[in-house]
């Protein structure tokens, strides 16, 4: 079993981000995948596969990657070490 674990920031709404990502993880990795959504600090969605970080959007200012974070926990179910994950940038915000 594969543990997704992601903190998010519930001031900044990205509890449906965290839900999304969830989804796509348990319908493309299959029963093998448990994913935990928990709200946390501010300004937060760091990513985790089994207490590992992959991702943090205080760090990059970018949401995770979902096909990225997939082929991670696809490398933790064969036991091989998982690395940091590719960063989707944020194209519909603007700064006033």
């Amino acid at each position: 079993m594969v543990t997704v674990d992601v903190e998010y920031c519930g001031v900044c709404n990205f509890k449906l981000q965290c839900h999304l990502l969830r989804q796509f993880l348990l319908e493309a990795a299959g029963p093998g995948v448990e994913v935990n959504c928990r709200q946390g600090r501010r300004g937060s969605f760091e990513v985790t596969i089994d207490k590992q970080l992959v991702h943090s959007k205080l760090a990059t200012l970018a949401f995770p990657d979902h096909q990225s974070v997939l082929q991670q926990v696809r490398r933790a179910e064969s036991g091989a070490p998982v690395e940091a994950v590719q960063a989707a940038p944020i194209k519909d915000c603007s700064l006033m």
